[in-house]
């Protein structure tokens, strides 16, 4: 019997002491402890001396956009577009608009053969012309019938040429081309401006079964002129949605959380303060630790905030996307924990001896 007793009061015991453990993640923080990790970590502890060579570069070289096609813009009429003539002194060869019609009702309408029909000279080539250019033919033929003919010729109605705005922007639209060049900076105001999560380092044009990539933000914010181009008939604008810069905060810091770098700049410091700091009575100050990594290797950076200084350090270490920050426990606290994780355990197992006892 008493041999039973004892089985089950070890098995007790083992069952509650397994149902104890803590569950957390820890870090060697030692350097001798660090010699047993394997091969594939590389632990760089943090000094003023090496902290800012492992930031990323200021600033990386702007890429130009240079796209295929014209460096300038001028209005071609095509098929659909509406001509507005206007002979001064002749008001029989002017269609006139009245408060029932606009001047794109009482225009001429360009075929899908490129002509249009005007009195006295028939049909007159427009595809492919600027206004000023179907001025000119109109105004010799005309002179068979009229001396001297003064006449203005404008686009009434732009339904020929268009450009199409997608992605990440307020209202993605379709947008005719005038006589005023359209550049991408533009076309993206004219479809509601950029959204919060739009990606303007990323923007890219189709023309003519080509894709160009331009950085819409270099021209934003260092006004690099070449990378607002003037848009052409046909050109496709896509904006692609922000990817996630995600950094994780974890471990003994007041607030765990994941934060959005958005493009920006945040420093380890930051990031901690931003969560309340770390946890004054939990954490080990020697133990604050950033993960970052490749599937083949992982470099982890160590830094000791044991004294504020290491809180001005870490100033001057920014962090990445996909960056881990872990703040380890301080053995105390794992030791308190331990203990505190046994009070149910003891009070379990004298429960049980009482209970064989009465056996």
């Amino acid at each position: 019997m008493n041999q039973l007793k004892r089985l089950l009061l070890l098995l007790t015991c083992l069952t509650l002491l397994g149902a104890c453990a803590d569950g957390f993640s820890e870090f060697p923080v030692t350097r001798e402890a660090q010699t047993e990790l394997p091969p594939t970590v590389t632990v760089i502890q943090l000094d003023a001396q090496n902290i800012r060579q492992f930031n990323p570069a200021s600033s990386t070289p702007v890429q130009s956009a240079t796209l295929a096609g014209p460096s300038g813009w001028k209005y071609r009429i095509g098929p659909g577009d509406v001509l507005s003539v206007l002979v001064f002194n002749h008001p029989e060869l002017t269609m006139p608009a009245g408060p029932q019609r606009s001047a794109a009702e009482s225009g001429f309408r360009v075929q899908s053969d490129g002509t249009f029909f005007y009195p006295f000279v028939g049909q007159v080539q427009a595809a492919g012309l600027a206004p000023e250019d179907i001025r000119t033919d109109l105004r010799l033929r005309l002179a068979e019938y009229i001396a001297d003919p003064q006449l203005e010729v404008r686009v009434a109605a732009f339904n020929s040429q268009a450009i199409n705005v997608t992605g990440a922007v307020a209202m993605p639209s379709r947008h005719s081309l005038t006589t005023v060049p359209m550049t991408l900076v533009d076309a993206i105001n004219a479809a509601g401006g950029l959204k919060d999560n739009a990606d303007a380092e990323r923007v890219t044009i189709q023309r003519n079964n080509r894709t160009y990539n331009v950085d819409l933000d270099a021209f934003l914010s260092r006004g690099v002129v070449s990378n607002n181009p003037v848009l052409g008939a046909g050109d496709v604008v896509y904006v692609p949605e922000r990817e996630s810069e995600e950094v994780f905060i974890l471990g003994e810091v007041n607030q765990s959380a994941s934060i959005d770098l958005e493009g920006e700049e945040l420093s380890l410091t930051q990031a901690l303060a931003g969560q309340g700091g770390i946890n004054q009575i939990r954490a080990d100050a020697r133990g604050v630790f950033v993960f970052r990594g490749t599937p083949a290797a992982m470099r982890v950076f160590q830094l000791s905030v044991a004294s504020p200084t290491g809180f001005l350090l870490g100033t001057d270490f920014l962090l990445q996307p996909g960056d881990v920050v872990y703040v380890t426990r301080s053995p105390r606290q794992r030791w308190n924990d331990t203990i505190l994780g046994l009070l149910p355990t003891v009070g379990a197992v004298n429960t049980t001896t009482d209970t064989l006892n009465g056996i």
